[in-house]
């Protein structure tokens, strides 16, 4: 029953925050797009429908919602092992699944396998909401299993499994979004949550600042371990995003795209 109703959240909340933010897109852009939205939209699009595929597929197997169920009946994983008050443990396991997700996306770009994957959602030449679409299913199915992984060896409460995947999909389509946000209010949020300026540096066609905030949602993981960068060293104005050896409209041809890794 929770998880019937969260999935319903989980997708309906996503979808209002889309065309939320792709309304305020139009209406205060962070930068002039490169491609535009067409044909870059339809191929997030199918990107999207692929990975809902792929995850129904997966469901048969494991998901982060059967991992935590799992430990629960199972009574297994770190929170099983004491009794701590539900609050707590709740926030000690965003916590963690947070970090996780952060050394995840630190290692798809350490590891040339795994890179040849993520390097899927690197070569859109623009920047916008839809870019938080933008997964190759191979990344998708490593993705699943690792979180799964994590969720299973914490003991995470099913809902708070749950909620955590709402709250990581709301912050990668905020992050994602070529808005136009007050100096002011960025730097404010930029002290806890990851901002679309923040994120567009990691988004640049400089190898070395890609390699900087991996961060999806809290920043304090990429100033913990010195990946932060406040901006390119190009300015946000200036910035080249995408990969520097992609400097056509290949990337926003789904069938390219999704051959990507193989090539």
């Amino acid at each position: 029953m929770i998880q019937a109703g969260l999935g319903l959240y989980a997708i309906a909340i996503p979808a209002f925050l889309l065309v939320l933010l792709a309304s305020a897109e139009t209406i205060w852009p962070r930068r002039a797009m490169v491609l535009g939205r067409h044909p870059r939209w339809r191929t997030h699009a199918l990107f999207f429908l692929s990975n809902a595929v792929v995850g129904r597929l997966l469901s048969f197997l494991v998901l982060v919602g059967v991992a935590a169920n799992w430990a629960e009946a199972h009574h297994f994983g770190a929170l099983n092992l004491v009794a701590l008050p539900f609050w707590f443990a709740a926030a000690i396991a965003i916590i963690i699944l947070d970090f996780a997700v952060w050394f995840q996306h630190f290692l798809m770009h350490r590891s040339p396998l795994l890179w040849r994957m993520h390097a899927v959602h690197h070569s859109d030449r623009d920047l916008d909401v839809s870019s938080a679409l933008r997964f190759h299913p191979f990344e998708l199915i490593v993705s699943t299993f690792y979180k799964s992984a994590v969720v299973a060896l914490l003991g995470v409460p099913l809902i708070v499994a749950l909620a955590f995947e709402l709250w990581l999909n709301a912050n990668a389509l905020f992050n994602h979004s070529n808005i136009r946000l007050p100096r002011k209010l960025d730097r404010r949020l930029r002290l806890f949550l990851v901002t679309p300026d923040m994120h567009l540096v990691h988004h640049s066609t400089l190898v070395d600042e890609q390699s900087h905030n991996f961060g999806f949602a809290l920043t304090v993981w990429d100033r913990l371990f010195g990946t932060y960068r406040s901006e390119s060293i190009l300015g946000a104005e200036n910035q080249k995003i995408g990969l520097a050896e992609i400097d056509d409209a290949r990337s926003s041809a789904f069938i390219w795209s999704m051959k990507q890794p193989m090539t």
